[in-house]
């Protein structure tokens, strides 16, 4: 695409996409994804590192750490950003979409935006839906996946309590329940990347985390111990905050406050 082309609507959506999967400081046209999203929309490194930027200047969380974009974003720029955080169960979706379409992903496939490393896809089991249904679970599936992807890179892949790098065993674990608020199903601060076990604990009220991020056990799971797998498990990490990277947005405290009121059996 020749130099000074405009930037279309959907390609804005794929760049907020990234956008959200990549901390402020990886905007940058030596990181494997961005170069690799380049070739794929026929723009240069360059220029979707600069874009990355020029959205980041519209960023009021950017802004709040005493970080700024670039000045130069332009008024679909501004409309589109708007939309997006103002619509993020309907965009983030859509954007997810346009993503996988870029890259050719089928869907049998899993795409997944690995800080660091570009992205990688996967093969996947089918599900079959039936005619009525195959759009709606499209859509949620779709939602669920950039949640994933967000919430995974923001903790740099890791569990957030005990450092598991393994992507298969990490889950991306919401603060608020899904159907309960929906407001909030694909915001990053609601989620915690977890490992499994630490998921199904968490979404029980087993644990919860305090207003330091550090990890709560709750009177249900203490009544088990001193199992071992439970104590190697959670015991170890009590009263350890969680490992959230420097580059990152934490989790919502107020978020957090809910769970511990709502969820978590004290």
């Amino acid at each position: 695409m020749a130099k000074g082309i405009r930037w279309t609507r959907d390609e804005l959506l794929v760049l907020l996409n990234l956008y959200e999967k990549l901390p402020f400081g990886q905007f940058d046209e030596a990181q494997p994804v961005v170069r690799e999203l380049a070739t794929r929309m026929s723009r240069t490194p360059g220029s979707v590192a600069m874009k990355l930027c020029n959205l980041a200047s519209l960023d009021p969380a950017i802004l709040a750490r005493g970080r700024k974009g670039l000045p130069g974003a332009s008024a679909l720029d501004r409309q589109v950003w708007t939309e997006f955080q103002s619509q993020k169960e309907k965009l983030a979706p859509e954007s997810e979409q346009l993503f996988r379409a870029i890259f050719g992903a089928k869907e049998s496939e899993d795409l997944e935006v690995i800080r660091g490393v570009g992205v990688q896809i996967t093969k996947i089991p089918e599900m079959p839906t039936g005619p009525t249904e195959a759009k709606k679970e499209t859509t949620v599936r779709r939602g669920q996946q950039f949640f994933r992807q967000v919430v995974l890179n923001a903790f740099d892949g890791r569990c957030g309590v005990t450092g598991i790098p393994i992507r298969e065993l990490l889950v991306a674990s919401h603060i608020l329940p899904w159907a309960k608020y929906r407001e909030h199903r694909l915001d990053q601060q609601n989620g915690i990347c977890l490992s499994r076990i630490h998921d199904a604990a968490f979404d029980k009220g087993l644990i919860s985390f305090d207003e330091n991020y550090c990890l709560l056990i709750g009177k249900r799971l203490r009544r088990h111990l001193p199992q071992e797998a439970l104590v190697a498990n959670f015991v170890t990490y009590e009263g350890k905050p969680l490992h959230i990277p420097n580059d990152s947005l934490a989790p919502n405290l107020q978020f957090l406050s809910v769970h511990r009121k709502e969820q978590f059996d004290k």
